[in-house]
């Protein structure tokens, strides 16, 4: 159901929004997080670290979709919100056409400097065969990644966060059951995990687009539109550029990260691996809620109505503040037992104090980042993209440079300090330019 935000008492109107969403995005890490609890607990430790290993590459990708999906999801919300459908249409059809062929150069490149990359990080040799077949099948399967994610920006942009969530639940679903096929009854151990993402990922990807072209296909336009505008792909590329920079850096630095994990040995990338993914679980969520204020944010900028996005900003942070407090306590109390659901059980304590660690250190930088992500959500939504990213950029830096410098020293602690640090100097800087109120008049439907 598509859905205009310009109307409607602001907290009632970003609640119904996320709620889907927030649904969405729990289903995906849920499914991703199975992977890697189903390869530990069926395929062992190396099995686990293989996929930890990879990780911080397959998120680049991932990284490059998310932020591509942005910049269509926010122009998309701006001419939904101005009511300009014609060019709202001609958006959309650009949109996707430059993203799927992103997706098909990406795909060929990947086939080329996975392997390289993965020696690069200093990947133990005992699982560097298994980490290589996980990325094969999973670059692969990127232009269904791509397609996914575009098709749910898209409905995101236009107040419709429903639909991405029923694709998701069978996705997610889906994934699961065939995991469990591949890794316990054929015994395929990293393949069946790489393989079931790709077959539930692919029907899920392109359903969901067929879905979308669908719907928009009903949309009645006063004037004739283009189904590929290089004017507008110049506006999307104002937004998506800087947000893919943002979202490449930030793998990269993950990666530099992973590097130094991995020359702590295996039980600690497997106690990493475990304790990333409810890490990442957890932060989606609060990046979920920031999409939710983005695409509030675009519709009302569009509409030029910024008191009303100055109503929404605080109705989201009290939302995210009672996810805070629940995601803060789960972590602190039950950490080890989280950790200790993707290990088979034998030899684990070394792999369970690594990533009970980790879950300590980000869980007490919660606050911080989801009033970061909150802000951050707000300037990406009203455009003003060189705010996002220097924010974004502070917290990368700073994270890797604590990680590096403090290692000799401080050993894998390092990188678990890092996380709160980088997270704390980022949330002062967005809070600087959302004070500042710069972020107003940066629509680019104007």
């Amino acid at each position: 159901m598509i859905k205009d935000m310009t109307v409607g008492k602001p907290v009632k109107v970003i609640l119904a929004f996320s709620l889907p969403m927030l649904l969405s995005m729990a289903f995906q890490q849920l499914y991703n997080i199975a992977d890697s609890v189903i390869a530990g607990k069926f395929a062992g430790t190396d099995a686990l670290a293989a996929i930890g290993v990879s990780f911080p590459v397959t998120m680049l990708f991932l990284a490059v979709a998310m932020g591509a999906s942005v910049g269509s999801s926010v122009i998309v919300s701006q001419y939904f919100g101005v009511k300009k459908t014609a060019k709202m249409r001609s958006a959309i059809h650009t949109s996707i056409i430059a993203i799927m062929a992103t997706a098909a150069f990406l795909t060929a490149l990947g086939f080329v400097i996975c392997k390289p990359v993965i020696k690069l990080l200093q990947t133990p040799s005992e699982i560097l065969g298994a980490a290589n077949t996980y990325l094969y099948i999973y670059i692969a399967g990127l232009p269904f990644l791509f397609l996914y994610n575009a098709a749910t920006a898209i409905f995101t942009g236009l107040g419709d966060s429903r639909t991405p969530l029923y694709f998701l639940i069978f996705s997610s679903v889906f994934n699961v059951v065939l995991d469990i096929v591949f890794v316990t009854a054929v015994q395929w151990g990293v393949k069946g995990v790489a393989w079931a993402t790709f077959i539930a990922q692919g029907i899920s990807g392109v359903l969901a687009m067929i879905t979308l072209l669908a719907r928009v296909s009903k949309m009645k336009t006063e004037e004739p539109f283009k189904h590929f505008d290089r004017a507008l792909l110049k506006k999307i590329c104002t937004v998506a550029v800087p947000s893919i920079l943002q979202q490449s850096f930030i793998s990269v630095g993950q990666l530099c990260v992973q590097g130094l994990i991995n020359s702590f040995g295996t039980p600690v990338i497997a106690g990493y691996s475990a304790a990333i993914k409810v890490n990442i679980f957890c932060v989606a969520i609060f990046n979920t809620m920031s999409n939710a204020l983005s695409s509030f944010t675009a519709q009302n900028t569009g509409a030029g109505d910024y008191e009303r996005v100055k109503k929404g900003y605080p109705a989201a942070l009290g939302i995210m503040a009672a996810v805070t407090v629940v995601f803060t306590a789960v972590l602190v109390f039950a950490g080890k037992y989280l950790v200790a659901l993707f290990t088979d059980g034998n030899n684990d304590e070394n792999v369970i104090d690594a990533g009970k660690k980790f879950l300590w250190f980000v869980a007490a930088g919660y606050p911080i980042v989801a009033y970061k992500v909150i802000t951050d959500g707000l300037l990406r939504g009203s455009g003003y993209m060189s705010a996002f990213m220097i924010s974004t950029f502070t917290d990368l830096i700073v994270r890797v440079g604590v990680s590096f410098a403090l290692a000799g020293q401080m050993g894998f602690t390092a990188v678990c300090v890092s996380f709160p640090v980088g997270w704390a100097l980022g949330a002062l800087i967005s809070m600087g330019f959302y004070l500042s109120g710069k972020w107003k008049n940066k629509s680019q439907v104007k």
